[in-house]
C-alpha cells in the first residue's frame, strides 16, 4: 500500500499549474504573432496594389521602361505576398482523412507559381529593353523620379511591417528582405532618371531596366530552384542530412540508422522518418521524446517518426551487420 505525501501532491499541483500557465502564455503569444503577421500581409498587399497601379500608369505616360520594370517587379512582390498569405492560411487548415498532412504544401506551390510569373514578366521587359537600346527614346524624367521616390517610401514602409516577425518566421523574413530590396530598386530608378535628365543619356533607362531584370532574375531563380526542389520532396537546403544521421546514430543504444528520409511538408515545416537498429532492446517513450526534441532543437524538424527494432529491417546500414540480441532463456516451472 502506497502512502501519498500531501507536500508531494502540492508540488505536483504547482508543476501542473506552471505547465498549464506556460502553455497558455505560449499559445497566446503565438496567436498574437499570427494575428500581427496577417495584419502585416493585409496592409502590405493593399499599399503595394495601389502603388503598382500608380507606377504602371505613370510609367506608361512617361514612356519609361525602367518605371514599368519596377512596376512589374512590385506586381510580382504583391503576388508573392498574396501567395505567401494564402499558403500560410492553407497551412493552418486541419488535416483530414484525405489530406493527412493538411494543406501545408500549398506554400511550396505558391512559391513555385510566384517564381514562374516573375520569370515570364522579367523576360518580357528584358526583350523590350533590348529593342529600346537599339533606338533610345526620351522619357519624362521628373515623373519617373517622383513616382520612384514614392516607391522607396512604400517599399520601405512595407518592409518595416514585417521587420518584427522576421526574426521568428521564415515567410516574414522573406517578405522583409524582398521589400527592402525593392526600396533599393526604386532608388536605382530615381538615380537613373536623374542622370538621364542631367546628361541626356536616353539609353540609361533601358539599361537600368536590364539591370533590374538581372536583379529579379537572380532572386527569382533561387526561389524557382528551391521551390521545385521541395516539390519533389528534396531535403531542405538548410538541413545537413549527414549531420542528422550522425545525431540519430549518437542516441543511446542505436547501432545504426537506415531508411532516413527528410522532406518539407511546407515552406516552414519539415518532417523526418528513420529506422533505428537497437540490438539492446526496444526504447521507452522518454527515448523517442528526447530524440524528437533533439531533432527540433538542432535542425528545426518538427515532425519526427522513428521506428526502432532489434535488427535492420529496411536498407542496410552501409554494409554494417547488426546482431540481434540473444533470446532470453525460458523460465522452467518445477
Amino acid at each position: 500500500m502506497h502512502r501519498h505525501d500531501p507536500e508531494q501532491r502540492e508540488r505536483k499541483g504547482h508543476a501542473r499549474h506552471a505547465h498549464a500557465h506556460a502553455h497558455a502564455h505560449a499559445h497566446d503569444h503565438a496567436h498574437d504573432s499570427v494575428q500581427g503577421l496577417e495584419r502585416a500581409f493585409a496592409i502590405g498587399i493593399a499599399i503595394n496594389v495601389a502603388f503598382v497601379v500608380v507606377e504602371a500608369f505613370y510609367g506608361w505616360r512617361a514612356d519609361s521602361l525602367a518605371l514599368l520594370a519596377d512596376a512589374g517587379h512590385n506586381l510580382g512582390d504583391v503576388l508573392g505576398l498574396v501567395l505567401a498569405w494564402a499558403g500560410a492560411f492553407a497551412g493552418r487548415l486541419a488535416p483530414d482523412a484525405r489530406h493527412t498532412y493538411g494543406w501545408k504544401r500549398a506554400s511550396i506551390l505558391a512559391a513555385f507559381a510566384n517564381s514562374l510569373v516573375l520569370l515570364v514578366a522579367t523576360g518580357s521587359l528584358a526583350w523590350a529593353a533590348i529593342g529600346r537600346l537599339a533606338a533610345p527614346a526620351p522619357i519624362a524624367t521628373t515623373t519617373v523620379m517622383v513616382v520612384a521616390a514614392i516607391g522607396i517610401v512604400v517599399n520601405g514602409a512595407t518592409a518595416l511591417l514585417f521587420f518584427r516577425g522576421s526574426h521568428a518566421d521564415l515567410n516574414a523574413r522573406g517578405a522583409f528582405l524582398h521589400m527592402a530590396a525593392d526600396a533599393g530598386v526604386s532608388a536605382a530608378v530615381v538615380v537613373s532618371a536623374a542622370l538621364t535628365a542631367w546628361l541626356g543619356w536616353s539609353w540609361l533607362d533601358p539599361a537600368t531596366t536590364l539591370a533590374i531584370g538581372l536583379v529579379i532574375l537572380l532572386g527569382t531563380w533561387g526561389l524557382f530552384r528551391d521551390s521545385l526542389h521541395l516539390m519533389f520532396d528534396g531535403v531542405p537546403t538548410s538541413i545537413d542530412l549527414d549531420a542528422v544521421r550522425r545525431e540519430l546514430a549518437a542516441l543511446p543504444g542505436v547501432a545504426c540508422v537506415s531508411d532516413l528520409h527528410v522532406w518539407a511538408t511546407g515552406t516552414t515545416d519539415v518532417a523526418l522518418t528513420a529506422h533505428l537498429a537497437m540490438p539492446g532492446g526496444h526504447p521507452d517513450d522518454a527515448f523517442f521524446r528526447a530524440a524528437a526534441e533533439r531533432m527540433r532543437e538542432r535542425f528545426a524538424i518538427g515532425h519526427v517518426t522513428l521506428q526502432a527494432t532489434s535488427e535492420t529491417l529496411m536498407t542496410p546500414c552501409d554494409g554494417a551487420a547488426v546482431a540481434a540480441p540473444a533470446p532470453r532463456p525460458r523460465a522452467h516451472s518445477h
